[in-house]
């Protein structure tokens, strides 16, 4: 891909959609303060209690504007009745440029250790991570918003740090907070059903350029206060229950060829719960195989023949035994 995307800002289109976050935070049990430097923070799930409808609505502003997400009825695990379905208008520019939790931040000593990921539309204005010279795309918004996957909120390094990076004034910067073991935000990490599909498209090597659309559904997993249940819960609602549809241009022989790639199963640590598997690497993430990322069972259909190819399938045994661990 060597010309840049004609895609909308990602930052302007959920802006809205922040604003709409803010005006409603006292049905949505959030809670909004002015934070260092002037910067908007919004408590989805530390101290506030958030909600399901939190964690849907961070899945949306996550994407950008670009993804349309409900909670439905699940179709494949009949113990957990209830699931995050998510597509989008652009899957590249909404998952990949926006919704992806690639941007690591890090406080210094002063700051206690405080670390996040940070995931949304401000991760785009910034750009710099290689896999958006892959996509062609970055935005020029004047405002930004970060959803970050912690406990607390960022320090004054951090927001000076993100205003420079991006070129957006402090306050016109909206941090939005919530740990994995929130209902929230449990939510919006299974709502990254089709992006852990569509980042392993990326390390699988197919061309982005020809993915088309797509569609994800996974079942929304039980809260837990202990991170680490929590963080294997939400793995495990895609590694062994997510299930996404992708629609590809270009020879059917390619699709199959993806379909057969795509599913977890493919790694070779798909098996066990997840929270076995990052014991097993005594809690080195990076040691897990990368593969085993991605949705239980897959469809690629290519539109120009209109063939369709499945691979994988959902193991409710295992989406059992995590959800109820």
């Amino acid at each position: 891909m060597n010309s840049k995307r004609e895609t909308p800002s990602v930052g302007r289109l959920a802006q809205p959609l922040v604003d709409a976050l803010i005006h409603e935070a006292r049905e949505l049990r959030i809670a909004v303060s002015t934070g260092p430097l002037g910067c908007r923070l919004i408590d989805a799930g530390a101290s506030a209690m958030g909600s399901i409808e939190v964690g849907r609505r961070l899945t949306e502003i996550c994407m950008g504007g670009l993804g349309r997400v409900s909670i439905v009825a699940s179709p494949t695990t009949p113990r957990w009745p209830f699931a995050i379905q998510v597509g989008a208008l652009d899957p590249v520019v909404a998952c990949l440029g926006s919704q992806y939790a690639g941007w690591s931040l890090a406080g210094g000593e002063e700051d206690g250790g405080w670390f996040a990921l940070g995931s949304g539309p401000a991760r785009a204005t910034y750009a710099k991570e290689s896999l958006y010279q892959d996509i062609a795309y970055s935005d020029d918004a004047e405002t930004g918003v970060l959803v970050l996957e912690t406990g607390a909120p960022p320090p004054e390094s951090i927001v000076r740090m993100v205003s420079e990076a991006t070129g957006c004034r402090p306050g016109a910067l909206t941090f939005i907070y919530a740990p994995t073991q929130s209902l929230a935000g449990a939510t919006q990490v299974v709502g990254r059903v089709l992006e852990v599909a569509m980042h392993k498209v990326h390390a699988l090597h197919f061309p982005m350029d020809r993915i088309l659309d797509g569609l994800g559904v996974a079942p929304l997993s039980p809260p837990s206060p202990d991170f680490m249940t929590a963080m294997g819960r939400t793995n495990d609602a895609i590694i062994y229950g997510g299930r996404v549809h992708l629609y590809v241009s270009g020879p059917a022989d390619d699709a199959r060829d993806l379909a057969e790639r795509l599913p977890s199963r493919s790694s070779r640590d798909f098996g066990s719960p997840f929270a076995e598997v990052f014991a097993r690497f005594n809690g080195d993430f990076y040691a897990i195989d990368s593969m085993l990322f991605s949705p239980a069972e897959v469809v690629v259909t290519a539109v120009e023949s209109g063939k369709s190819f499945r691979a994988g399938a959902i193991d409710t045994s295992l989406v059992d035994a995590s959800f109820d661990g």
